[in-house]
């Protein structure tokens, strides 16, 4: 598989009567078996106020790579990804409790994150095996 990039947005209202701005996406597109798909990751935006509680990460921008910053939202979906490869073949994730969504960044090789965003910025990065990313016990 092939990641293609990354990246994360708050939303915004759409229109008065709607919550959107109370959400984050987080998205990343990939390319597998030739075919490019993208998948997002949609969950409730107070999670970026407390992610340094629950991730070794001390603050937003998480790091930078070249001239990226690189946030939090930015790297939710490539998380969720490596933890559940199953998930390359949904669309769209809706997390809705903390547990759930730091329960991700369990086990899980952080500090190989910045070079997956700086191979992606240079063409892609080649996930072999989302096993290599996880931390062994």
């Amino acid at each position: 598989m092939l990641l293609k990039s990354c990246e994360g947005l708050e939303l915004e209202k759409a229109q008065p009567n709607t919550s959107e701005d109370f959400f984050n996406r987080s998205s990343i597109t990939f390319i597998e078996n030739g075919k490019e798909k993208t998948l997002h990751v949609l969950y409730i935006r107070y999670f970026d106020e407390i992610f340094t509680d629950h991730t070794p990460y001390e603050s937003d921008p998480v790091f930078s790579v070249n001239d990226r910053d690189v946030t939090f939202k930015d790297v939710v979906a490539l998380v969720c990804l490596i933890k559940k490869p199953d998930f390359r073949n949904r669309k769209r994730i809706y997390i809705n409790t903390e547990q759930e969504l730091f329960s991700f960044f369990e086990g899980i090789q952080l500090s190989e994150l910045p070079n997956i965003f700086k191979e992606m910025q240079q063409g892609g990065y080649e996930l072999r095996s989302p096993m290599t990313l996880l931390t062994q016990p």
